[in-house]
């Protein structure tokens, strides 16, 4: 078998269709079992939103090492590249979650007839016309310019000129720049708006580093994957061990992040700051602490050691907790503003849906994987990433 020619076969095509029906089902035990429309919208927001970034941290892992003339991640670009593919739909499901009504759910200052004194000081900015305005623009930035990076990095491995490669780099540096910005912003606009009263500086970048660390999780899974399907065998631990040090630094500087804005509210003891705090302390409070330890105490003590970044046995149940603790720490982000704590759990919608959505990620992203070769052989780092090794 041609380890670089990926078949999307029937069997793994069944699995994301029953995965995605499972996310359907599970949507309605949630409507006729009385999980109500606001916890319904915010698991949708949930999973619409990190499976989202996903994608955008795997164009983010292309742009970068693009821009840095890395060569040991060409062998895995495709993978990035094609994690990439779901932006579009993934922009596209978020558009009809808020014109369908999860907008004005979820999101107290669209209620323009309840609004108090400080929603009225942040009306110019938190509006609905205006939302929708950087809605479009971001989602549309994204798209294209995953669009021609993918379109620059397919023409470069037809016939190897090297323009393609001027050209993404051009590409991969106006993503960065763009991203930068605009992924802040998002969050503050769909995350941090579903506590309007509420705010923080570091919370742009607090939300950047936990999609950082979820992102990596995702192609260290992805990449995995593959392996044991008998694909990307030029994989090899040398690889998979700088895949590790991403996972595990970015681990550490999300735990930095939080404690960051953790310590410095809970120091200066403000009440309009300190409430954002006190609604999880009290009514998720078991949620509050496995946040920490799936997120930080687990990565950080099993992938201390060098061996540990290349045991695929130790690499990918760490990458699975991984994925999954910043699954509970968008949740918590979101659950509080946007449902209360009273009436927010973990069941049948959050699970089901999760498992939907990534279904639909899962399909996705294999369907562009089976587009292309897995690497490019015509790329001029193609070489020096098959033969990848350090001496150390």
């Amino acid at each position: 078998m041609d380890n670089l020619t990926f078949k999307l076969d029937k069997k793994l095509i069944t699995i994301f269709l029953v995965m995605i029906a499972v996310g359907l089902l599970s949507l309605v035990i949630g409507y006729f079992t009385g999980a109500g429309g606001n916890r319904i919208a915010a698991n949708l927001l949930l999973n619409n939103y990190y499976f989202l970034s996903m994608g955008l941290i795997g164009l983010f892992f292309v742009a970068v090492h693009t821009i840095a003339e890395s060569g040991w991640q060409t062998s895995m670009q495709r993978v990035g590249e094609a994690m990439s593919a779901f932006i579009p739909v993934g922009g596209l499901l978020l558009v009809l979650f808020f014109i369908l009504g999860g907008l004005h759910a979820i999101y107290p200052w669209t209620h323009e007839d309840h609004l108090d004194e400080i929603l009225l000081k942040k009306v110019a900015y938190l509006n609905v016309p205006f939302f929708y305005i950087r809605l479009v623009v971001f989602l549309g930035a994204w798209s294209l310019l995953a669009h021609f990076l993918r379109k620059a990095s397919l023409a470069l491995d037809v016939n190897g000129d090297m323009q393609y490669l001027k050209k993404m780099r051009t590409l991969s540096a106006v993503f960065v720049v763009v991203f930068a910005v605009t992924s802040v912003v998002s969050s503050w606009d769909w995350l941090m708006s579903l506590d309007p009263h509420w705010f923080s500086t570091l919370y742009g970048w607090y939300v950047f580093s936990s999609m950082l660390a979820s992102g990596f999780a995702m192609i260290i899974l992805v990449v995995s994957l593959l392996k044991n399907m008998g694909y990307m065998t030029h994989v090899n631990d040398e690889h998979m061990h700088d895949l590790g040090k991403y996972l595990f630094g970015f681990s550490i500087f999300w735990a930095y992040l939080w404690f960051s804005q953790y310590m410095l509210i809970w120091y200066a003891n403000m009440p309009e700051e300190t409430v954002y705090f006190i609604e999880r302390h009290k009514y998720f409070t078991e949620v509050f602490y496995v946040n920490l330890f799936l997120n930080f105490v687990v990565p950080f003590l099993l992938l201390m050691t060098r061996r540990a970044k290349r045991v695929s046995g130790v690499l990918v149940p760490v990458a699975i907790i991984v994925f999954i603790g910043h699954w509970v720490d968008l949740y918590m982000m979101i659950m509080p503003g946007a449902v209360g704590g009273e009436h927010a759990g973990i069941g049948i919608v959050e699970v089901g849906l999760t498992i939907g959505y990534l279904g639909l990620f899962g399909l996705v992203t294999f369907w562009s994987l089976a587009k292309a070769p897995l690497a490019s052989k015509k790329h001029p780092y193609y070489k020096e990433s098959m033969e990848y090794h350090t001496n150390y």
